[in-house]
């Protein structure tokens, strides 16, 4: 049996920023860091990757199932080049039908989406994640009820993809809130909200963590936070599929933008890696 691999979420930053340079480019060191770490601790244990996308909503779920899936530039106001880039790795009909079947065993419905490409959700953390485009990637999307106990339900279905090699990121950011996010009014509200964030998932036991994820409303400046939910919902999925494993803070980053909280979460242990592994590109 293959080590049965862990889940992330992680805070995927902002547009298309591995294709970038300069000052903004330069916001995301931290962040790209820890994609690099997350590349090093799993070696080569992932066979395949599949992404829960914030940048994907749909009513009921889809999942990728192309051969060579295309590009979504969803964001705007970039240089002309930012429209050109592209992440070249290819998709697998076969781990998109092995994920339609999981969630069919639970009565949950997903179709396949054989024209979907990547989403900046996705390839703004592929990139630096695996830069030589060679390992294949599904992007799994988001349901449009927003229904955080699904997503945890959809994360438990899943699980069973751990242990035959397919890495399961949540791609969100712990912070969406885009009309404060490059100003002091954004400061506070992230604080406050990856303070408790950090709290539940770090310090409750899983019956806990998941009582309070499915009231997350509640938190703290939440809604600051999170004025639509999209960016927060794929952690649900990573934590459903693995809910009673520990986690582990990946990345914490306090000065973001100049003065935002945010982070990224790993939920098991990473597989037993080779000890003359020393460094990564």
């Amino acid at each position: 049996m293959a080590d049965r691999l862990p889940t992330y979420f992680v805070s995927h930053g902002g547009g298309p920023w591995p294709y970038m340079s300069g000052e903004f480019r330069n916001q995301f060191q931290q962040l790209e860091q820890s994609l690099k770490n997350m590349r090093l601790e799993l070696g080569d244990a992932p066979k395949a990757v599949l992404v829960v996308s914030g940048h994907w909503e749909e009513q009921g779920f889809q999942i990728s199932s192309g051969v060579h899936p295309g590009m979504v530039y969803d964001y705007h106001g970039f240089a002309d080049y930012l429209y050109q880039i592209k992440y070249a790795a290819p998709g697998s009909p076969e781990l998109a039908q092995r994920v339609q079947s999981l969630l069919s065993a639970d009565r949950i419905d997903a179709t396949l989406n054989p024209t979907r490409g990547f989403d900046h959700g996705t390839f703004s953390i592929m990139k630096p994640l695996y830069p030589n485009e060679d390992i294949p990637v599904v992007q799994l999307s988001l349901d449009a009820g927003m229904d955080p106990a699904l997503h945890l339900r959809v994360g438990k279905a899943l699980a069973p993809l751990r242990e035959e090699g397919v890495l399961i990121i949540g791609s969100g950011f712990s912070f969406h809130n885009l009309r404060i996010i490059r100003s002091s009014e954004g400061h506070e509200p992230s604080r406050q909200f990856d303070a408790w964030l950090r709290n539940v998932l770090l310090e409750a036991s899983p019956d806990d963590r998941e009582r309070h994820l499915l009231r997350w409303e509640e938190a703290p400046m939440a809604r600051l936070a999170h004025p639509h939910e999209d960016h927060l919902l794929p952690l649900m999925v990573t934590v459903g599929a693995a809910w009673d494993e520990p986690a582990t803070t990946t990345y914490h980053q306090t000065d973001f933008f100049g003065g935002l909280t945010a982070s990224s979460f790993r939920f098991g242990s990473p597989p037993q890696l080779s000890t003359d592994i020393l460094s990564v590109a």
